[in-house]
């Protein structure tokens, strides 16, 4: 199926439910977000699955701050993860997400600035963290996080969930299981800190990201911030480590506001 088609597919599965998922958007406040099931046919989301590189043909991020295996190039690998990725860019899926979550002007990123795929193994983890509030030209703020994991049979207990931290990193946080055919909308700003879980198990965790990038911030108050992480509540020294990284990167913005523009994580076409 192609990119089109797939996207006649979110749209139909997204349409009957636009006011059930705008209700769960607004209860999700300070950190809005919405869940739906189901979002694809299973033999579909089973495909898209298959379809995923060995992690050999992936970039592993390693570091404090994560380790997981990411790409953007999506034409080096199966031709139906570009066709799953960019199926959420159509006008009619972009539409449907823009009224459940009332966000203005919203444009899909073709450049897949930090999107594409992602694979996460044992012990693989991603620390609580802020989105780079911008696109990759910082001329956009990025407002929304979508997210389609297609691991099949994930449990709760495996770990490599999405944790969402409404009251800061230093209290619990709302857990999102990262359940096979699943679509997690979230906010994306200077409040919205999120992690995933360490993964428990063998079995990887595959995820298709998306962002959409916005003319208006979410609220009143314009910000600028680059991705920005923490420790976990039982992380002290790791926390102080990582707040000390997140200070010396934001003051390099604050000086060099247009900075350096290349960014390493898109999708470059020829």
């Amino acid at each position: 199926m192609n990119r089109t088609e797939i996207g006649a597919l979110i749209a139909q599965r997204l349409a009957p439910v636009v006011a059930e998922a705008h209700e769960q958007w607004l209860r999700a406040a300070p950190i809005h977000f919405f869940v739906v099931d189901d979002l694809l046919p299973v033999e579909l989301a089973s495909e898209i699955r298959r379809a995923f590189p060995d992690a050999s043909k992936m970039m592993l991020r390693k570091s404090l701050r994560e380790l997981k295996y990411v790409t953007a190039q999506m034409n080096q690998h199966a031709p139906l993860l570009e066709e799953i990725i960019f199926a959420f860019q159509e006008p009619a899926v972009v539409e449907l997400v823009q009224q459940i979550s009332g966000l203005r002007s919203l444009y899909p990123d073709e450049h897949l600035y930090a999107g594409g795929i992602s694979m996460m193994g044992n012990g693989h983890f991603l620390n609580p963290h802020l989105d780079n509030s911008h696109d990759k030209d910082r001329a956009r703020y990025r407002v929304l996080n979508l997210l389609y994991y297609v691991s099949p049979d994930w449990q709760a207990g495996n770990g490599g969930n999405l944790e969402v931290w409404p009251n800061g990193t230093k209290a619990e946080p709302t857990t999102i299981v990262s359940e096979f055919n699943r679509l997690v909308v979230m906010v994306t700003n200077q409040h919205s800190w999120h992690s995933v879980s360490k993964n428990l198990t063998d079995q990887q965790r595959c995820c298709v990201s998306n962002y959409y990038f916005s003319d208006h911030p979410v609220g009143d108050d314009e910000y600028f911030h680059p991705t920005s992480f923490r420790g976990r509540p039982d992380e002290p020294v790791k926390d102080v480590v990582l707040q000390a990284d997140a200070a010396a990167r934001g003051m390099v913005r604050r000086l060099f506001p247009k900075g350096v523009k290349q960014a390493t994580h898109v999708y470059k076409k020829d």
